[in-house]
């Protein structure tokens, strides 16, 4: 009798899988004393791809951050950037230097500085002190400077120091630092806490801008905003992914129901 030899198949390397995704995140899982932030999390993010992430509170959402931006590692799992970059192994600078920036919920501008200046601080530029001291605003930067202003609705207060504007135009101004630097991948969190309607109306059509040319992720709870966006959902729940689809999908699933929009 003639035996078949049983050959077992090699899985593909995480880098062929990965390649023409922006982000690819694969089986990481972050513990904390025990208890596991992140559990086996997977997420693929392509190019000018626009993404929210909701969940309720605890469900990984600020870890899933941490971890793609380098402030956390995780135990396991790959995380790669553009196919090739292993952000596991990259710290947090040098993960802001390939072109991923996150904004956190509460705004971080310099409040003494004007609009203008904290757009000019944002660029990147060598930051030791004489060439900082030095540094003549040549004109692409200005005009890169004066773009983004457009872009998030500040240039008529550029002058005005970031301290007088409303908590929405703070927002604002902390996206336009990370639009200057020209960043591939924005991490936004929770980018309309705090904001009047029409403040979130425009904040919106600002977003929907932006995602013409990059990748967004955003983490939100506010769902009127999400659906807003029209763009593609994942929901975390204990540090996994529990479903994924357009916003319409995902409020009609019965386990989202029961862990997090209630009924």
């Amino acid at each position: 009798m003639q035996l078949e030899a049983s050959v077992a198949t090699a899985a593909p390397p995480a880098e062929s899988v990965a390649d023409g995704t922006l982000l690819y995140v694969d089986g990481v899982t972050v513990s904390f004393d025990g208890f596991k932030a992140l559990n086996s999390l997977s997420l693929v993010i392509d190019p000018g791809e626009l993404r929210a992430i909701i969940g309720p509170n605890g469900a990984g959402k600020t870890t899933m951050m941490d971890v793609i931006t380098g402030k956390t590692r995780p135990d396991e799992g790959t995380i790669l950037f553009e196919g090739g970059h292993d952000l596991t192994r990259l710290d947090e600078p040098t993960i802001a230097e390939l072109g991923i920036g996150r904004k956190f919920q509460k705004p971080t501008v310099f409040e003494a500085l004007t609009v203008f200046e904290n757009l000019d601080l944002a660029l990147k530029m060598d930051r030791r002190v004489f060439p900082t001291l030095w540094a003549t605003l040549d004109r692409t930067r200005r005009d890169r400077i004066h773009q983004v202003l457009e872009t998030i609705g500040l240039a008529p207060r550029l002058e005005m120091r970031a301290g007088a504007l409303s908590h929405g135009q703070k927002q604002w101004l902390e996206i336009g630092m990370l639009l200057v630097q020209d960043q591939k991948l924005l991490l936004l969190d929770e980018p309309v806490a705090g904001m009047t309607d029409s403040e979130t109306e425009a904040t919106v059509g600002l977003l929907l801008d932006i995602a013409k040319n990059r990748s967004v992720i955003i983490v939100e709870h506010d769902m009127e905003f999400v659906r807003a966006l029209e763009c593609r959902v994942t929901v975390l729940h204990e540090g996994s992914v529990l479903a994924e689809g357009d916003i319409e999908t995902v409020q009609a699933n019965d386990r989202v129901i029961e862990v997090y929009l209630g009924r």
